[in-house]
């Protein structure tokens, strides 16, 4: 069957008048990330959901098993998914969409839309947009749910502010931001030394969400109706829900 297009099928909330282009990418990504997301190879070797699982230490069917679950059975409105993501997890959310809803993958890099687009069936309900998570061209308040899971690890601090900001604007009153990421582990935890050198050689951003809650980098003075927060893994991974 034909993949997904990367582009509108049906008027959408989410409108790109210009897609980005290859110099919008942003410099950290380049720098930092093109063995993990931008260079084609590195798509090629990572897009195993085995290696995936391995990554996270065999926690990734239960951790993308608890994002799916915040979104329902049943997923109906329009869902907002923040960045490409290797393995199942949004095979899982499409397959998941009620009849009548819409699902948006916003991505800046075009090899990941492509790879995404190549793992699912054609479905009018699933667009796929070249975007930036920090400054999307939607409109306020245009999606039911957001969903974030393990992008914002990969953000330096501003960038991450940005994309938690935007979450937070195109999500409706009453809608519900879910948030899968890094937490602080246990100081017990044996796999703590181990993650300290990863995260200093090649995940140099992810080391702020050991230090912070992922609530101080929302805008100052955001108010939700309700903050669930539960971790996992001995406190390695977390799952947060805000509801606006």
């Amino acid at each position: 069957m034909t993949p997904p297009s990367i582009a509108a099928r049906a008027p959408l909330p989410c409108l790109v008048r210009t897609p980005p282009s290859a110099a919008t990418v942003p410099r950290y990504l380049l720098k930092v990330y093109w063995w993990a997301y931008v260079h084609p190879a590195a798509v090629r070797l990572f897009e195993r959901e085995w290696l995936v699982n391995l990554i996270l230490f065999g926690n990734y069917g239960r951790l993308r098993d608890a994002a799916l679950a915040e979104l329902g059975e049943s997923v109906s409105g329009r869902t907002l998914q923040l960045a490409c993501v290797y393995g199942s997890l949004t095979p899982h959310l499409r397959r998941r969409l009620a009849p009548d809803a819409h699902l948006d993958v916003v991505d800046i890099l075009p090899v990941q839309l492509k790879n995404l687009a190549a793992k699912m069936p054609a479905d009018r309900r699933v667009n796929l947009v070249q975007n930036d998570s920090s400054c999307l061209a939607c409109a306020d308040a245009s999606y039911d749910q957001v969903l974030l899971f393990f992008l914002l690890h990969e953000q330096p601090d501003a960038v991450r502010r940005k994309t938690l900001a935007e979450a937070l604007r195109v999500v409706k009153p009453g809608g519900k931001i879910v948030i899968v990421d890094y937490h602080r582990p246990a100081k017990w935890h044996p796999l703590r030394p181990l993650l300290t050198l990863v995260f200093k050689y090649l995940e140099p951003y992810a080391k702020d969400l050991w230090m912070r809650e992922l609530r101080e980098f929302l805008p100052p003075g955001a108010q939700f109706k309700s903050v669930q927060q539960q971790t996992y893994f001995a406190g390695l991974y977390q799952k947060l829900v805000l509801i606006r």
